[in-house]
């Protein structure tokens, strides 16, 4: 599309296809033309200057992610299940050829990029988002693929802070931009997830898993089982939760994330403490039956609540491959019935629900115990506590004729702005394409 021309064919309707598959079929068309349009005004007054008139410019767009089970399971080489959210990132980029990445967010200084040293690792930058565009492309070029210059604008409605991946997001949307700009749009979203990990672990400064990288950019719903976490097992269940009539609620209860990483640093570590007495790194290495046989050690060993995350790690893996089972078959009822399990699991055993630090804020146990007012009483519901845990957010899935109800008991509780009723998204880090017109 050419830039002289964007702004006019996001409003007179050759998107509306696009945003239709990506937000849904009943989204509001005028927000979404809008917020592209407005980003597009924003890209073209940024850096029209440094392009002809006639500049190709393209939009993109890489879903958040919401983890669905698997709580606390991938630090010890476990199985997690996650999807795609209808909240996004979007971007408005263009070619250069002057050597160099330049990206303006929403809200953020411009990141500069000189791409003649990206393989350099720059201590003084961890923690930048220039860090992730440099490292990004120094993944793409260690792994054969291509990388160049471009522009971009990028705007954002992944929540900061709320579990659903809004770095991650990023990382894969300069993947996404590289992908289509110089490889062809040919590279599948796993190698495009395993360079954003690299380039979070290595450039960005930031030990993490693979899942949100991997959710982000499928799509729908995806199950990842880290057995080797270099060469994960990921598969893609054919499953439309909307076309059963339900939405994925997030309510974010807000509290102190201050201070937690001992009590999120505590969980793998613990977990590893039960694995070590068996001679083993990581749990996912450890028989199930063999720790029920040593519980009376592992107490006196590990302590009581070693042995009760162990407990929900073990059963957390065997849940997990029910509900990708689930989803495969097309069975929500069960897929449900182990989403309720995990989110009783990570209460009772994992007790990521909030910390011994401040126990006078437990906003998401006050949560979980709100939904089971509001929820257990219906057929066909599902909550839990989402992401790390200890503050935050919850999660539910919940029918859509009851969310009015369930979010007004979560808003009379947390305020107006803590509740988002979201659907589970089907596509991941994608290019827009015009509607051809004749």
């Amino acid at each position: 599309m050419k830039m002289s021309e964007l702004c006019s064919e996001i409003t007179s309707g050759s998107y509306d296809a696009e945003f239709k598959k990506f937000y849904g079929s009943d989204c509001d068309i005028s927000q979404c033309r809008n917020r592209y349009k407005t980003a597009a005004e924003k890209f073209i007054e940024i850096y029209s200057s440094l392009l002809p008139d006639d500049a190709d410019v393209s939009l993109f767009s890489v879903p958040g992610r919401s983890e669905i089970a698997g709580n606390h399971t991938d630090h010890n080489h476990g199985k997690v299940i996650a999807a795609s959210i209808s909240l996004d990132i979007i971007a408005v980029a263009a070619k250069n050829s002057a050597g160099e990445i330049r990206v303006k967010s929403e809200g953020f200084p411009e990141d500069i990029v000189d791409l003649n040293d990206v393989s350099r690792v720059d201590e003084s930058q961890f923690f930048k988002a220039s860090a992730i565009i440099r490292g990004v492309c120094d993944g793409f070029l260690k792994n054969g693929f291509r990388d160049g210059g471009f522009y971009a604008y990028t705007t954002s409605n992944v929540l900061k802070g709320s579990g659903l991946s809004s770095s991650a997001a990023f990382e894969d949307m300069i993947g996404n931009i590289l992908n289509h700009f110089y490889n062809g749009g040919n590279i599948g979203y796993i190698d495009i997830a395993k360079i954003s990990q690299y380039a979070e672990n290595v450039h960005f400064g930031k030990p993490c898993g693979l899942m949100d990288q991997m959710a982000c950019a499928a799509g729908g719903f995806v199950a990842i089982d880290f057995a080797d976490p270099q060469n994960p097992i990921v598969e893609k269940p054919d499953f439309d939760l909307s076309s059963h009539g339900y939405s994925l609620c997030i309510i974010n209860t807000g509290g102190n994330h201050a201070d937690l990483n001992e009590d999120y640093a505590s969980i793998p570590a613990e977990m590893k403490s039960v694995a070590k007495q068996f001679g083993k790194e990581f749990l996912r290495d450890v028989d199930k039956k063999d720790v029920l046989a040593s519980i009376k050690t592992l107490r006196e060993k590990c302590g009581d609540r070693a042995v009760m995350r162990a407990l929900h790690f073990l059963n957390e893996n065997e849940r997990v491959t029910r509900a990708a089972a689930a989803l495969k078959n097309d069975d929500i009822k069960e897929f449900l019935r182990n989403i309720k399990a995990s989110g009783l699991s990570s209460s009772i055993l994992l007790q990521n629900t909030y910390t011994t630090k401040n126990i006078r804020e437990q906003g998401i146990s006050i949560a979980l115990a709100v939904a089971g007012e509001v929820l257990d009483s219906k057929p066909g519901t599902a909550y839990r506590v989402h992401g790390g845990g200890f503050a935050g957010t919850i999660q539910a899935f919940v029918p859509n004729e009851y969310v009015t109800e369930f979010n007004k008991a979560m808003t009379d509780v947390f305020g107006e702005d803590s509740a988002y009723v979201l659907k589970v998204r089907l596509y991941g880090a994608e290019m827009l394409n015009p509607e051809k017109t004749l």
